[in-house]
């Protein structure tokens, strides 16, 4: 009997040490699966820049601080490291994060040819605090050109008297088309799908504005948040994550 009873309990022993074993396999399958999952829905996200030229560097320290911006901070442009950014828009957002400033206005231009010809320019009306915020070209402004490549600037006016003391930033818009293969993807996707879409295929504008409605009109939403933080890491714009977007801007005009 003793045997008996000394079997059972081995024999109970080895199947639970088993379930043991096994729920620990699942545990790690499912991890490494959803680790796996994770890693790829995150390169995913990132944006991978296309194969263009780099554009004309900046004349001068574009991004200084000032005694208008409180801290002396920068204002700081949403934009890839060579601050080129493709978009199939004919009047493209542009995304700057805007420190607080005892200013109102800034001036946005837009310039093409070398800097030679302006093609639009306009007073934007700063928030009182700091934030990211926005600009839309209107309808007002000219159409982009497919394939021409446009300069623009955002200059605070600190000093009315003297611009040369200004803070400013500058960068790059090129307007593209899309291949047949992009239209299609972007045709039938789901708006929570379009920043990847649109980063994979290296249109930057467009990532960014789609990326950015996302967290305005979701703000809680922990993918959303992590596909905006993965876009901005994989310019070196992670600093900048957290921030929160502010109401601006409309132009004077």
């Amino acid at each position: 009997m003793k045997w008996i009873k000394s079997s059972v309990h081995f024999a109970v022993f080895s199947i639970l040490c088993l379930d043991v074993l096994l729920i620990s396999s699942l545990t790690a399958q499912v991890k490494a699966e959803s680790l796996s999952k994770a890693k790829a829905w995150e390169v995913s996200q990132a944006f991978k820049p296309p194969k263009r030229g780099d554009p004309p560097p900046s004349a001068g320290g574009s991004t200084r601080g000032s005694a208008c911006l409180k801290g002396n901070k920068k204002i700081v442009p949403f934009l890839p490291p060579n601050k080129l950014g493709l978009t199939l828009a004919e009047r493209p957002t542009f995304f700057w994060f805007a420190p607080q400033s005892s200013v109102k206005t800034a001036k946005f231009i837009l310039l093409t040819d070398k800097d030679e010809n302006l093609v639009y320019e306009t007073t934007l009306i700063l928030p009182n605090k700091p934030g990211i915020i926005s600009f839309t070209l209107p309808n007002t402004a000219p159409e982009l050109t497919v394939g021409k490549t446009y300069h623009w600037y955002l200059t605070v006016v600190c000093n009315s008297q003297d611009s040369s003391t200004n803070p400013w930033v500058d960068g790059w818009v090129e307007r593209t088309e899309a291949e047949a293969s992009l239209s299609a993807a972007l045709a039938k996707a789901q708006p929570r799908k379009l920043p990847s879409i649109y980063a994979d295929a290296g249109i930057w504008y467009e990532a960014l504005a789609t990326s950015a409605q996302l967290r305005r009109t979701d703000p809680k939403n922990w993918r959303v948040r992590m596909d905006w933080w993965t876009l901005l890491k994989s310019v070196k714009l992670t600093a900048l994550a957290s921030e929160q977007f502010i109401d601006c801007c409309t132009s004077e005009k």
